[in-house]
């Protein structure tokens, strides 16, 4: 149970409907009067007015019905902060979200493995990435304490949270690792990994609200057993770019992620040689990680590994890119999709859960259900400039529905729903 209770953060306090008191003491019944004698009035009554001309009573005013209850002190448990060479796109989610959250004046922390930079809200390393989950509790309890609303990232290990907090939860899911722990792991690990994420998800979290990033993650929640009705979704946002660039006059083909086995982009160099000798141009992949040696021996001509980049520089390459080429086996939503699609940039990728939520196929890119397809996807619109303008255009059009401000919009009414569900069943008196 929350061990404190703040005041809303709204504006005004909630209205209270006014209730009917008793009298302290009953009054006596009254006595029944004598008849009254029949007196003729000294002056006749005057004729009753008429009420037809008389002004109608005001409506009635409707008063709206007070906002939930906004917990305050909010506090995240991520795996990673965004500074950390190894942050990726739920990195990047948790950061949009709590610095939203700390304009709006909550007070936000979170809780880390790893190293840990300075941000608009409070950021507290646990220790290493992977010996932090079992300082994690202590840690809470010594340099973070008491809070109105704990969120746990739970993106493969998870923290089990609920074993140990007793306060109002939730659960935030990029996407669900199933088949991502035996790609990692030997197999016993694997199974190991597989049950207990499972187990946390479905079990730990029963009577949590669960927060999606993406119809296809929740469709995955649903699939471990996690009730529909505890299930909201708060889909990933976009910055707003800024002025646009041209095209690439050359054939510039884009990929951009954290390099690691699940991305496979392996696979797109493979493909490279197949589409090159058709297309020609360059192939540049964005990112770091620990399969960019393995990649970059692997590489034919024509490939560029650029690293790390800064933002501008990312702006650049996505506006002048022909396509944003995504082979990922897994994706929650494919943040990067909707950054190219915002600079008018189509994607193609593989008919996988994430992708079919970040790109409406053959609208603002191709979805392709196998190598051949890909392959195919890709010199069709590179050879076509006209149908890769139109799934640009549609691309840009789409993005722009998907903003920040509306993420940390749908996060704050999760948020304010699980602390008000939470104080429902307070007991009375607290």
């Amino acid at each position: 149970m929350p061990q404190h209770v703040r005041p809303p953060l709204s504006a005004e306090p909630p209205a209270h409907p006014a209730r009917s008191v008793p009298p302290a003491h009953p009054a006596p019944p009254a006595h029944p009067a004598p008849p009254a004698r029949s007196v003729p009035p000294a002056h006749p009554a005057p004729p009753a007015r008429s009420t037809a001309s008389a002004p109608p009573a005001p409506p009635a005013r409707h008063t709206p019905a007070p906002a939930p209850p906004l917990p305050r002190r909010i506090v995240f448990l991520a795996r990673r902060d965004l500074g950390n060479p190894a942050a990726g796109g739920s990195e990047l989610l948790v950061d949009r979200i709590a610095e939203g959250l700390t304009a709006h004046g909550h007070e936000v922390t979170l809780l880390c493995g790893g190293p840990a930079a300075d941000r608009g809200y409070r950021v507290v390393s646990a220790g290493g990435d992977a010996g932090h989950y079992l300082r994690v509790r202590r840690q809470f309890s010594r340099r973070v304490g008491a809070c109105d609303l704990l969120v746990e990232v739970c993106n493969g290990m998870p923290y089990l949270s609920p074993l140990w907090h007793s306060g109002p939860t939730l659960c935030l899911v990029n996407h669900v690792h199933t088949d991502l722990w035996g790609m990692r792991y030997p197999a016993p690990a694997a199974r190991l990994g597989r049950r207990l994420e499972h187990w946390a998800l479905a079990g730990t979290h029963r009577g949590n609200l669960m927060v999606a990033v993406s119809g296809s993650t929740a469709a995955a929640l649903r699939g471990l057993g996690v009730e529909r009705e505890r299930i909201r979704l708060v889909h990933n946002g976009v910055e707003e770019p800024g002025p646009l660039l041209p095209e690439s006059p050359e054939p510039l083909f884009l990929a951009m992620g954290r390099l690691v086995e699940y991305k496979r982009v392996d696979l797109l160099l493979r493909l490279w040689e197949r589409v090159r000798p058709v297309t020609g141009g360059r192939l540049v992949i964005v990112g770091d990680g620990p399969e960019r040696g393995r990649l970059a021996a692997m590489a034919g001509p024509g490939v560029h590994f650029t690293g790390r980049i800064s933002e501008q520089d990312k702006h650049e390459l996505l506006c002048r890119a022909w396509l944003l080429l995504h082979p990922s086996l897994v994706e929650g939503w494919g943040l990067v999709v909707m950054e190219a699609a915002a600079r008018h940039t189509p994607a193609v990728g593989f008919d996988i859960p994430g992708l079919r939520d970040s790109v409406e196929d053959g609208v603002t890119g191709l979805l392709a259900r196998g190598e051949s397809s890909f392959a195919a996807h890709w010199c069709t619109l590179a050879l076509s400039r006209p149908r890769r303008r139109a799934l640009g255009a549609a691309a840009g059009q789409r993005a722009a529905r998907f903003r920040w401000s509306a993420t940390v919009r749908s996060f704050r009414a999760v948020a304010a729903e699980s602390y008000a569900e939470a104080h429902l069943d307070l007991p009375a008196g607290r």
